[in-house]
């Protein structure tokens, strides 16, 4: 099973990165499957029901949220619809929407999970360690691949959920920061990690988002109105190869397509 992991997908310049590398990948054969981080779509701010369904026709097969799950109010009732769609595992309950969709595909059945860091971050969010166990104890046997995007701030937290979760899933890859690492390794147990995919969107920025306005913010510590850049638009991932008689991952190989030069 070959799946394309799409790092933090940043408006519209993110969303034709992926539409464009989703669908050569699988024409291709280079992946089976996609799965996308999609909290930033939405000009930086969540997602709608209409982007995803740009996004799912683009070639996404599931898409995973973050912090700024809520920030489109029409997604709520979006959540509750589709089950392609993942939002943190671990939010409080009574929360839209669902933290695990599992994919029928023809290798078998693929689970797509997402937690919530706690660490730095501004989210409510239960124990993302204890609510991962739990979930594993409970459902874990159903499924034999099983991936986990943890969407949170500090380095830290993701390499100890990666070692808490050693063995037990096919892959704990990190979102949320928008800088890719390059620590991608499996592990003796057989789970692929990497603490960030990095962004999909324009690079000629700051995370995404204009230079001249983040500096301002930074400079004057005035509020400034963050628009989307433009320039050096690329996709940041991992590209997974898992083995679904057993699980395991069997290889990780970063990705970065340059779909356009700096501006």
């Amino acid at each position: 099973m070959k799946i394309l992991m799409v790092g933090d997908i940043v408006g519209g310049p993110g969303r034709m990165a992926m539409a464009r590398v989703a669908t050569r990948y699988k024409a291709e054969g280079r992946a089976d499957v996609v799965v996308a981080n999609a909290e930033n779509s939405a000009a930086g701010r969540g997602i709608t029901s209409a982007l995803a369904e740009e996004l799912f026709a683009g070639g996404a097969d599931a898409l995973t949220m973050g912090d700024h799950v809520w920030d489109q109010k029409e997604s709520m009732a979006f959540f509750d619809r589709d089950d392609r769609v993942v939002r943190a595992l671990n939010l409080p309950p009574g929360c839209p929407g669902r933290g695990v969709a599992t994919l029928q595909t023809k290798e078998g059945p693929l689970t797509i999970i997402q937690l919530m860091g706690r660490t730095f971050m501004n989210a409510t969010a239960d124990c993302p360690f204890r609510t991962m166990d739990a979930w594993l104890k409970k459902h874990g046997a159903q499924s034999k691949m099983i991936l986990v995007d943890i969407h949170a701030e500090a380095t830290s937290e993701k390499v100890a959920l990666g070692k808490f979760l050693d063995g037990r899933v096919s892959a704990v890859l990190g979102t949320h920061t928008h800088i890719q690492t390059a620590d991608e390794a499996i592990t003796a147990k057989g789970t692929a990690y990497m603490t960030d995919l990095g962004m999909t969107g324009p690079c000629d920025s700051v995370i995404g988002r204009t230079t001249d306005a983040i500096l301002e913010r930074f400079i004057t510590g005035m509020p400034t109105k963050f628009e989307i850049a433009s320039g050096d638009v690329r996709l940041h991932g991992a590209l997974l190869t898992i083995d679904p008689a057993t699980g395991k991952a069997l290889k990780i190989k970063r990705v970065e397509e340059i779909l356009s030069k700096p501006s």
